[in-house]
């Protein structure tokens, strides 16, 4: 656990990444496709953590994802509009972040983009392989608001609103 921490620490702290990552457990000698920008070992039960935003920004970039407190839906900025993924959820697990932003965020893939986010893959060749989770309903005992992973078990990518799993094929 600690050497996910120094990791997360390490990538956040940097301005601008022009490389690939892959986030896994080196006892299992996990290679990195030459076509994934960012991927993440296989087996695990924790998935990745939508930005809960107080609304959906304006200016959002195609293919955002948000868990908007609003109106408690993880959404995606598609097409110039913002696309419901799931239904009402409940963010009551939502941990109140009262901090100040300290910048524009991490760009892995190239040396800038136009996009905003707190952390920007840019690539015209390459992808982000969600975390794959067998079963989260199952085997994710304690889901927070905004996960998203991949389930090997119903091959569909999955989304935790608070409430209940969302799934999209």
């Amino acid at each position: 656990m600690q050497k996910y921490i120094y990791v997360s620490l390490f990538i956040f702290s940097m301005n601008n990444v022009n490389a690939q990552l892959i986030i896994a457990n080196n006892q299992n000698n996990v290679q990195l496709s030459e076509s994934t920008l960012m991927q993440f070992e296989d087996g695990y039960t924790n998935g990745i953590i939508l930005p809960a935003n107080d609304q959906a920004p304006i200016n959002a970039t195609n293919g955002t994802f948000i868990l908007d407190q609003s109106d408690k839906r993880v959404k995606v900025f598609e097409n110039n509009q913002w696309k419901n993924l799931s239904y009402e959820g409940n963010l009551s697990d939502i941990i109140s972040n009262p901090s100040d932003d300290l910048g524009d965020g991490v760009i892995l893939g190239s040396e800038t983009s136009n996009a905003k986010g707190v952390l920007v893959l840019e690539s015209d060749d390459k992808s982000l392989i969600l975390p794959r989770i067998n079963d989260p309903v199952s085997n994710v005992k304690s889901p927070y608001p905004g996960m998203i992973c991949y389930d090997t078990k119903s091959r569909t990518i999955c989304i935790y609103d608070g409430k209940v799993w969302n799934f999209w094929k």
